[in-house]
Parts: C-alpha cells; structure tokens; sequence
C-alpha cells in the first residue's frame, strides 16, 4: 500500500513537471508584459498574444546558399531561438523605409551596450529581388533569409491598413512572437521598450 502510495505522488510530480514545462513559454511572455508595464504605464510597442501567433514553419533559408547545402542552411527563425529577435521583412531591392529599418535595428541592438550580444538582427526578404552586396557588408552581422511570403503574412499581425514591412517585430528567447513596433516607429521609443525587456528577462 505504501509502495502505492509513493508510486502515485511520484506520478503527480511528473505531471506537476510536464505542465511547468508546457506552460514556461506564456508564463515569461506575460511576465514580460506586467513588467515592461508597471504602474499603469504603457509600453510603446503592441504587445501580441503568442497563443495567438505561434510560430510556423517558416522554411526560410539564408540567403546565398544553393539546392545542395540547402538542406543543412534550411533553418529558419527557429535557429535563433534562445535569443531576443528583432524582425523586418521587405523586397530584396530594399526601398528607403527598409534601409532605414536596417540602420535602426543596428544602432539599436548597439545601444543595449553589454546586453545587445542578446539580440539577433533578422532581415527576411519575400521577393525574388537581388540583394545589394553593398547593403549586406554595411549591416554584417545581421541574418538575412529568403522567407515565404504568403506564410509570413498569416503570422504576422499588422495594424490596419499597414504591411508586415511596415513594422518591427520582436521574438523572444522561447520562439514567441510577443511585440509589434507601429510604423515609422521612433527607435528611442522602440530602445526603451527593448531595455525593460532586456531587464526583466532572465532567459536570452
């Protein structure tokens, strides 16, 4: 009986376990939230629901790499996990909004000063448009994928009447979508949104 008795208490340990591990993800996310909104304050980025976005199968690969190598390049957002991700999306001709999306995610992630080796920049590309050599060496460092577009756009939320290349997004350490950044965004706005979360996080 006594031997039973263990078995059992053992059993909802386990289980106990089990659910701490499933619910990880929502509990930083929202932990997340109240912290980077203390006292009433807002925060300037949109913070997203990740029950609401989870994360696709992307099939984004890096960009330059060819049918044969592509199966082990093939690894999409996914391969950052573990880290705080800073998203934009547009063509690869990247117009003056994108470049200026790709200037703002590098001084930002620098701004974080100690904390930005936590942060990886993110560039998906959704067209079949050539990338400028050029643009790549001045933004070394950030990762650009050929992502699908059509995928993308069921993910990512947008504001109304904006585009996903409108915006910056972030992903957290555990592969959520948690934040959206509005339009022409004011990246000193942005840069404090990103410090408290730095802050308040204990994972990435």
């Amino acid at each position: 009986m006594e031997k039973t008795q263990n078995q059992k208490i053992k059993g909802r340990w386990k289980l106990f376990i089990v659910l701490a591990v499933c619910a990880a993800p929502m509990i930083a996310s929202y932990l997340a939230y109240y912290v980077i909104k203390p006292e009433g304050r807002t925060n300037y980025g949109t913070i997203l629901d990740p029950r609401l976005y989870p994360m696709p199968e992307l099939h984004a690969r890096l960009l330059g790499t060819t049918d044969a190598d592509k199966v082990d390049k093939q690894k999409g957002l996914m391969a950052y996990r573990g880290k705080w991700i800073m998203l934009t999306i547009s063509s690869g001709s990247c117009d003056t909004g994108c470049q200026k999306k790709l200037y703002d995610l590098r001084q930002l992630r620098l701004a974080q000063g100690k904390e930005m080796d936590r942060i990886e920049r993110v560039w998906a590309v959704i067209d079949e448009q050539p990338v400028d050599t050029l643009l790549l060496r001045e933004y070394d460092g950030m990762h650009v994928l050929k992502g699908d577009a059509d995928a993308l756009r069921k993910w990512l939320p947008t504001e109304d009447g904006n585009q996903i290349s409108d915006h910056i997004y972030m992903i957290d350490p555990l592969g959520n979508l948690m934040m959206r950044f509005p339009k022409n965004a004011d990246p000193n706005k942005i840069k404090k949104d990103i410090s408290k979360l730095l802050r308040a996080s204990a994972i990435g």
